[in-house]
Formats: structure tokens, sequence, C-alpha cells
């Protein structure tokens, strides 16, 4: 543990990166909770639920090239912290939704929260190896995960219990607070390279640019799909933990209590994983790839559990292994691609990895929506099939990882 407190201690501009991002991962988890909640309130329906998903997942798919672009040309600090304010703004007009009738002005406020984080999420992973030295990027994103993982934990416990005590409003003024505190920390930051030492072309050309150098490193293209194949599997999950928690095992006849408790089950296996995986396979690239296959599996095991479990304490469990997955693909997946990547295309091969996460995820989410309320299937059931496609991506990663094993890997 101690090699996470000396990056923190030692690297400043990585430190006030790192408070800017367990602030605004705080917020979000109270936004989110708000959000459901309110959703389920107005509606109680699944489908109503899954357009909330779209509305945060759907804007950075079609943002994606352009804050690509953004993330090469301009200064990512400054993206960031522009994108913070926004949000805050953003946040605190979710006050003004009080019937179901006004339940569009949240969708459209969703979309707009989450065009300006279609912007602030390349900045972000483009910035980070530009502030951290290339041996420090396995444990700053190890810590980044396990700091998203435990501010999930606490905001969304400390988010369920803030619902019910003050009111759904008191979340969304904590969210919007906690992005104004984030732009401070991220504006202390000093001036770094950007991505713009190359010759700056019309917006559209850049973006092609992008494409071309993904194609014509395969690796490196089949590295920025990992977390969409991921995505399959948990965006169904997202949508599924709802009416888990609502309607087949409320706590003492509470669906948000059940729902924190998943979410800060969700937030300890998602920091434990990378750590645990580091531990035992190490920080070359060849343990990653191999902490990617060992990851898809455990995440596998883990949505068949849920999808089978006969208690809450079984679906923790279960929750605890399929996350310990999740954190640990999303990690090593990252520290590759960080480590590989050229500065000056780092912005739009993140935006892509980003627009493809986001598209899977949105199918996916659709997809567990559908399930519930127009096919009528259980919400079990539907976990079960959600397994069968987390197989399926399992073994394609493993044979694209054996193919990988039999010739060098990319040099850096």
């Amino acid at each position: 543990m101690s090699v996470y407190v000396d990056l923190v201690r030692n690297n400043l501009e990585y430190r006030r990166l790192w408070l800017a991002r367990v602030i605004s991962n705080f917020g979000d988890w109270f936004n989110l909770l708000a959000s459901a909640a309110l959703i389920t309130s107005l509606t109680g329906a699944g489908v109503a639920v899954s357009y909330l998903f779209l509305a945060r997942f759907l804007p950075v798919f079609v943002m994606s090239p352009f804050a690509g672009v953004l993330a090469d040309r301009y200064e990512r600090r400054l993206i960031m912290a522009a994108t913070d304010v926004l949000r805050a703004v953003t946040v605190l007009c979710f006050l003004l939704i009080r019937t179901a009738d006004q339940l569009w002005l949240l969708y459209f406020l969703t979309v707009v929260q989450f065009v300006l984080s279609s912007l602030y999420t390349p900045a972000h992973s483009a910035l980070l190896p530009s502030i951290v030295a290339p041996r420090d990027l396995v444990t700053a994103n190890a810590l980044d995960s396990f700091t998203w993982s435990t501010m999930l934990a606490l905001g969304s416990l400390f988010g369920g219990l803030a619902a019910a005590a003050l009111g759904l409003a008191a979340a969304f003024v904590i969210d919007a607070l906690t992005f104004l505190l984030s732009a401070w920390f991220v504006l202390r930051i000093g001036s770094v390279p950007s991505g713009a030492d190359y010759v700056r072309r019309a917006g559209f050309f850049d973006f092609v640019d992008g494409l071309r150098y993904l194609r014509s490193r395969r690796f490196i293209l089949v590295l920025s799909l990992v977390k969409a194949a991921g995505a399959l599997v948990w965006g169904a999950i997202n949508v599924l933990e709802i009416p888990l928690a609502e309607q087949v095992f409320p706590f003492r006849g509470s669906g948000s209590v059940t729902l924190g408790i998943i979410y800060a089950a969700t937030g300890i296996g998602t920091g434990l994983g990378p750590l645990i995986a580091r531990y035992f396979l190490g920080d070359g690239r060849q343990a990653a790839l191999r902490a990617i296959t060992v990851s898809f599996a455990v995440l596998t095991a883990g949505v068949l559990l849920l999808g089978t479990a006969p208690t809450l304490p079984w679906i923790v469990t279960a929750t605890l292994m399929r996350s310990v997955g999740t954190g640990t693909l999303w990690v090593f997946s990252s520290t590759i691609l960080q480590s590989t990547v050229e500065n000056r295309y780092r912005g739009r091969v993140f935006a892509f990895e980003f627009a493809a996460l986001t598209l899977l995820q949105s199918v996916s989410t659709m997809w567990a929506g559908v399930a519930v309320d127009r096919l009528q299937l259980a919400v079990q059931s539907v976990f079960v099939l959600t397994s069968v496609v987390s197989l399926a991506v399992t073994l394609a990663w493993l044979a694209f990882q054996l193919r990988v094993s039999r010739r060098p890997v990319p040099a850096v």
C-alpha cells in the first residue's frame, strides 16, 4: 500500500488530479441514486430506468469523436475544469423536476450532463500519462480505480441515506458542489504537454487520422475495445440491479437500502480487484494481458451467480465477484493503452474507446429493460442470459490473448 501513498505524497500534480476525482466521483453517485429514485417514484417502470442509462451513455457515443479531437488540440486540464463548472449548473437544474410530466426534462438534463462528461473523460485519460512516470502508470490507474470504487461505496451509501433523510434535492445540490470543488483542484494542476504538436487540420480530418492510426495498429485497436466488450455485460447489470433491489431483495422493505448495499459491494470489489491482480501478476505487459483474461472469467462467474443467488448475502457475494472482474479489466486495459499510444493520438484513442464502450453499454442497457418489461422475463433469468454473453466475450478475448502470446507484443 505504501507505493500508492508515495505516489500521492510525492507527485503534486497527480495529487491534485486525484483529489478532483475523489470529490467528483463522490457526488456522481449521489446523482445516480437520486435520478433513479426520482424516476422510480414517478413511473416505477423498468424501461423508464433504461432510458435514464441511455441518456447517460448515448451522448458520450455521439460526442466522442469531437471530444477526442479537443483533447488532442487544447489544454486538457482547462477542458476538464470548464466541463466541471458547466456540469454543476446542469445538475442544479434537476431541482426543477417535480411531476411525471416533467420527466422529459430529467432525460434532457442528463443528456447535457453526459455530453459534458464525454469531453471530460478523454481529457482525463490523456492527461494522466503526462503527469505520471511510465513506471507508475499501473499504480496510478489502480489507485484511480480504487478511488472510483471507494467513492461508489461511500457515495452510494451516503447518497441513499441522504435521499431518505434529506430528500432528493439535497443529493442534487451536493453533486453540484462537488463539481465546483473538483474544478478548483483541476485548475491548480500545472501546465503539462498537450497533444497539439501535430499539424492541425479540420476537425473531421483529425478524427479520421485517429481512426487510421487505430486501423494500422491492431493490437491497440483490440485493446481499445476491451471495455466495450465488458460493457455488453455490465450495461445490463446497471439496469437489472434496480428491480433486483426494489422487487426481489428489498432490505426490510426498502429497495433504496438494498441498492446502496449492492453499490457499496461493487465499490469494494472494483477497488480490490486491481490490487489483488497486481499483487499476484505484477506490472508487466504480458501480466496485464493475463489479468484481463482472468477478469473476464471472474466477471462471467459473478454474473451467473447473480442469476442463481437465493438470498441477499449471496447477491452481495456475487456482486463482489463480478466487480472484481470489472475493476481489474478496466485498470489493466487502460494501463496498456496509456503506455502504448503516442501522446498526440491519446485523446482520440481514448475517445474512441469511450464511444465504443457507451454504444455497447447502451445496447445492453436497452436489452435489459425490454427483457424485463416487454418480454416479462424474471430479473434473475436475464442475469443468467447476460452470463452467456459474458462467456462468449471471455472466449473471444482468450483467443486473442493466445494469439498475442505467440508473437512479440508491440513495443511502447
